[in-house]
Order: C-alpha cells, then sequence, then structure tokens
C-alpha cells in the first residue's frame, strides 16, 4: 500500500458506514467512552437507511412476547434460520426500541400515548413499531446522525471512501482510504449495507452494491448466504420516475390488497414475502402483463404519507387509482459471516445490518427484523470491540488490492436473468465468469444449494432438501463454498 499515510492516534473502533448500523454502533462506543472513527461515503443521512421505509419488529405489546416473535422469525426463515441469532435478537429487541426513545427517536404513539404497533406478513402480533408512518428511516437517521455530529469521541470523517481493510497476517487493524489516508483501530465494524442494486431491478439505490463484502472478502473473512436476495413483492413498476419505489408492506398489513387484471384478489397479502412475490411472478406469467394491480383506495392515506406523496409526484393517485407493482431485488439475508457479537473470521474484524450475516434470516428475512438487527447487533459490536487490543507501532501489513471492481450494467442485467426469483445451473455457471466478483461469489452460493428453500428457487432442484436444514453456504478466498451448521 504504498503511498499510504497514517492517521496519528488509533480509534478503538473504526465503524464503515453511516446508515443505522453504523451511526448506532458508533454512538453505542462511544456513549461508555471508546473513542471512535465513523467513516461514511456520503454526507450523514444520505445513507440507504434513510428510505426504509419499514419499521422495528419488537414484542411491546401484552399481547405479544419475545417468543412469538421468535417463532414467526423461525417460520419465515424457512428451516435455515440460526435459532441462537434470532433468539437473541427477540429478546434484545425491546431494550432496543427503549434506547432510541431514550436517545430522542420519537416513535408513533396511539391517542394514549402508547406505541402505534403495525401489522406485516408473517407476523402473528402488531409488533411494527414506526417513527413517521412510512418514513421511520428518515427519522431514525436524522436523529443519530445529529448525535453523531455532536458527539465529543466521534470523528465522523464525511464523504471518504474505504478501499481496504487494513490486516497483519494474525488480525484486522483498521481501514485505508481513497485518498490513501490509514486510519487504524483496535476494532474495525463494517456497515456498509447490503448489495441489492447489483440486480437490474431493485427498491435499493445504485450504491448497495456489496462494496463491503468484497472489503472483508479480500481482507479474508468468510462470506455466507449470498444466493438468499430477498424480493420484496410491492415495488412500484411504472416508466414515469417511480419505478422500483417501495411500497412498503404495512398498507397491506392495514388492508391493501394485490388484484389481478380482472380485480380478483389472487394471494394472501400477509404471507411471508417469497411467497407473495412468487405469487406475483406466477399471476405475471399467467397474463402476460408487467405487473399486478395493489388496491390502496381503502387504506387512509395519513398512515403512510411518503409513499402517497411520492406515487403522487409520479402521477398515480393511490386514493383513485390501482398501483402497478411487481417484484425487485430488495434485501440480503447473506453477507459478512459473523458470531452473536458480530466478529468476523478475521480477529479484529466485525459487521453489523445488512452487510453481515448473523443467520438471524434464514431464507426468508421476517418483515422488518432487519431494523432491528442493525441495532441489536449493533450494541454487542460496540461492547464486543472494547475487549480488543490497540495496534502496535510499526505494523507489517498485508498487501492487496485497493482497486476498486467496475460494475456495469450488464452484469445487473445478468444476475437479474440468471439469478432472480429463479434459477438454474446453466445461468449460474454463466454468471461464474462475470467480471464483478460478487457476482461470481453469489453465482457459486447458488450452485451450493442444490434445493428450494425460501428466496432461493432453483428450477432443476424444485424441492426442499432436509439435508440442507440449519445449514449456510460458507465461503471464503481460501475456501470453497460449502454448507455448514451454525450453532
Amino acid at each position: 500500500m504504498a503511498g499510504s499515510r497514517r492517521a496519528t492516534a488509533p480509534a478503538q473502533l473504526a465503524v464503515v458506514g453511516a446508515g443505522a448500523a453504523g451511526l448506532y454502533t458508533a454512538l453505542s462506543a462511544a456513549c461508555v467512552g471508546a473513542r471512535v472513527a465513523l467513516i461514511s461515503a456520503t454526507p450523514l443521512a444520505g445513507s440507504s437507511s434513510y428510505w426504509a421505509q419499514g419499521g422495528l419488529a419488537a414484542a411491546m405489546s401484552d399481547q405479544d412476547s419475545p417468543e412469538l416473535h421468535l417463532a414467526d422469525t423461525v417460520k419465515a426463515g424457512r428451516g435455515a434460520t440460526r435459532t441462537s441469532a434470532a433468539r437473541t435478537l427477540c429478546l434484545e429487541a425491546p431494550r432496543a426500541v427503549e434506547d432510541l426513545q431514550q436517545l430522542g427517536v420519537r416513535f408513533d404513539a396511539d391517542r394514549h400515548g402508547r406505541l402505534a404497533l403495525g401489522l406485516e406478513g408473517g407476523h402473528s402480533a402488531r409488533r411494527i413499531v414506526h417513527a413517521g408512518g412510512a418514513a421511520t428511516g428518515r427519522r431514525l437517521i436524522r436523529q443519530l446522525s445529529a448525535l453523531v455530529a455532536e458527539h465529543e469521541r466521534i470523528e465522523v470523517l464525511e464523504n471518504r471512501r474505504a478501499i481496504a481493510v487494513l490486516t497483519t497476517p494474525e488480525r484486522a487493524v483498521g481501514v485505508q482510504l481513497l485518498d490513501g489516508e490509514q486510519i487504524f483501530s483496535a476494532a474495525t465494524v463494517l456497515a456498509t449495507g447490503g448489495a441489492a442494486a447489483l440486480w437490474a431491478r431493485t427498491t435499493n439505490p445504485l450504491g448497495a452494491t456489496g462494496g463491503g463484502l468484497l472489503l472483508a472478502y479480500n481482507a479474508g473473512a468468510a462470506l455466507a448466504d449470498l444466493e438468499l436476495m430477498q424480493f420484496h413483492p410491492t415495488a412500484v413498476a411504472a416508466p414515469n420516475g417511480a419505478d422500483g419505489f417501495l411500497v412498503t408492506e404495512a398498507v397491506r398489513g392495514e388492508g391493501a390488497t394485490l388484484r389481478d387484471p380482472s380485480g380478483a384478489r389472487f394471494v394472501d397479502e400477509l404471507l411471508p414475502r417469497d411467497e407473495v412475490a412468487r405469487a406475483v411472478q406466477r399471476q405475471m406469467a399467467l397474463t402476460g402483463a408487467p405487473s399486478v394491480d395493489l388496491d390502496m383506495r381503502e387504506i387512509d392515506p395519513s398512515l403512510f404519507p411518503n409513499v402517497v406523496s411520492a406515487l403522487r409526484s409520479a402521477g398515480i393517485d393511490p386514493e383513485r387509482e390501482l398501483v402497478p407493482v411487481a417484484p425487485a431485488a430488495h434485501y440480503m439475508m447473506g453477507g459478512i459471516a459473523t458470531d452473536l457479537d458480530a466478529r468476523t473470521t478475521v480477529p479484529g474484524l466485525y459487521a453489523v445490518g445488512e452487510c453481515s450475516c448473523t443467520g438471524l434470516h434464514g431464507a426468508n428475512r421476517l418483515a422488518s427484523n432487519s431494523l432491528t438487527e442493525c441495532f441489536v447487533f449493533g450494541a454487542r459490536a460496540a461492547r464486543a470491540g472494547q475487549d480488543e487490543p490497540a495496534p502496535a507501532a510499526g505494523l507489517e501489513l498485508r498487501r492487496q488490492s485497493t482497486k476498486p471492481p467496475p460494475l456495469a450494467s450488464a452484469t445487473r442485467e445478468a444476475l437479474w436473468r440468471h439469478a432472480g426469483l429463479e434459477r438454474d445451473l446453466a445461468g449460474l455457471s454463466e454468471l461464474l465468469s462475470d467480471p464483478y466478483p460478487l457476482a461470481g461469489l453469489i453465482a457459486t452460493s447458488a450452485l451450493a444449494r442444490t434445493e428450494s428453500r425460501g428466496a432461493h428457487q432453483r428450477r432443476d432442484f424444485p424441492s426442499v432438501d432436509p439435508s440442507f436444514n440449519g445449514r449456510h453456504v460458507m465461503l471464503g478466498r481460501e475456501h470453497p463454498a460449502a454448507p455448514q451448521i451454525w450453532s
């Protein structure tokens, strides 16, 4: 890494990414006395989390419990959920909500001052906590960004891009930035978001292309479950500027319905996402139509002001018109393999949020568990990172490539075509030679899972294979893809 310059004082934690997971991890560490360097490729409040419409899943009512939340999570995960991770999330989710309230996040409440809890697909009880209806991500990111910007123990490096994890032969010791600066730290936390924008049709901002996964992979960390991309069933399908805009699942929780061209319902709208998405795709295949219709006409528009506003800006009035929708790549359930304290397979390197893979989501993420995951495991990473040793002076750093790989539109089209809602041997094999490295890794993982389960549907292996129950496909630079059982 010739030409690099070293930062003067090592931090206890270097956090890469300023979405919900990164901001909360940084705050959690700083609040117990750690010095934190937060690296953000965008200005604060410019992350993908800002656009999150879903809420936080947490058992907050007398009619609910962490045990019920756990049962729903495991059921949605289609036999691939890491139960220990799911139990951790469900038990610690209420505490995360309470902590966010103490940090000044104002969640929606009913007229009695109690949390107004929403219902989403796969949940057996109302347990979705929102802030400003479908503007939850916006509210969270604004408040957490303001707190981070003001905190004396957090140094914010905005508009700075990490291009490599600094490693010795033994451990991670920080990150290298595009401008050549090296940020040394005792613990390095990747909170870089997901990879759904690798697919041609996506609900994600175009920057969500899995950069953090490649940082970890190049540093020697194992990745897991890359074949498990969740496709959201209700992304707007329209050539008017709103194409790909996510219509939150919460509108279906409030009674919105999906209709075929004759106006008939064709699916239970509150089934888990993989089932609804496939039902939409089947309906489109039957009719040859590019979309189905989402009927929001009976929904109170004041519940979802940003959704209604965005649709109206695109020329669709959801109070009077049907909304054309179709599946789109939405959330990567796989990522950088971690334990329950967010540690990766490289000592000193952690991962939280969508770039991580705790095994929590199994083969089909339960709606709104992802934001909760950011806070539950972000807090755990902050605590575990306190115990990492400070990097010594005069370290011998491993050399690795720092050149960002190019991403062409042809790769995005190829992933949509060969690794979409359905895939097979021929298409996945073609992806192996794609020039964007993560596309080949996704194909490798998908080829290793010779079954259909949740978000992973193989035309050539159309059934669930019980031998894959509880198994996660892991791969690394020196380890071929192999299904493993996680405790």
